[in-house]
C-alpha cells in the first residue's frame, strides 16, 4: 500500500460526504424515493466512523504536518458535531460539509507532500546552516 492511498481514500470518502450533504437533497425533490437516503441519520455515523481511523492511518506519519494533523482533527469533530446533531439540527449541514472541506483540504495536502515537516535527525540544523553559510 502506498503511503498516499489513506490520502486518496480519505478524500474520495469527503467528496462522497460531499455528494450526500449537497446533491442528494437536490436530487431527493426530483425523486422522492431518495429522501429517506438523505435524510437517514445513520449514514452521518458511517462517515464518521469511516473518516477518523483513515486520517490516523494517513497522519500518523512522522513527516506530517502539525497544522494538517490540526486541520484533520478539526475535521472529524465537525463531522462528529453534525452526526450528533450539535449545537442543534439546524447546523448539522454546515457541520458536515465544513468537516468533510477541512479534512479534504488535509488530506490533499498531505498526499501531495505540501506543508510537511522535515525528520528530526541530530544533525538536520548542521545541515540548513551549511546552505546559509554557502549562499
Amino acid at each position: 500500500m502506498s503511503k498516499r492511498s489513506p490520502d486518496f481514500a480519505a478524500c474520495g470518502l469527503s467528496a462522497a460526504c460531499l455528494a450526500h450533504c449537497l446533491l442528494l437533497p437536490v436530487a431527493a425533490s426530483l425523486a422522492p424515493i431518495l429522501g429517506t437516503v438523505a435524510e437517514a441519520e445513520w449514514v452521518h455515523w458511517v462517515f464518521v466512523t469511516l473518516s477518523a481511523p483513515l486520517a490516523i492511518i494517513a497522519f500518523w506519519r512522522p513527516t506530517a504536518s502539525w497544522t494538517l494533523r490540526f486541520l484533520a482533527v478539526l475535521g472529524i469533530v465537525l463531522l462528529l458535531a453534525g452526526a450528533c446533531e450539535f449545537p442543534s439540527h439546524h447546523w448539522e449541514a454546515a457541520d458536515t460539509v465544513v468537516g468533510a472541506l477541512f479534512l479534504a483540504t488535509a488530506h490533499a495536502l498531505n498526499a501531495f507532500g505540501m506543508l510537511q515537516r522535515a525528520p528530526a535527525t541530530p544533525m538536520a540544523h548542521h545541515v540548513v546552516l551549511d546552505r546559509v553559510r554557502k549562499t
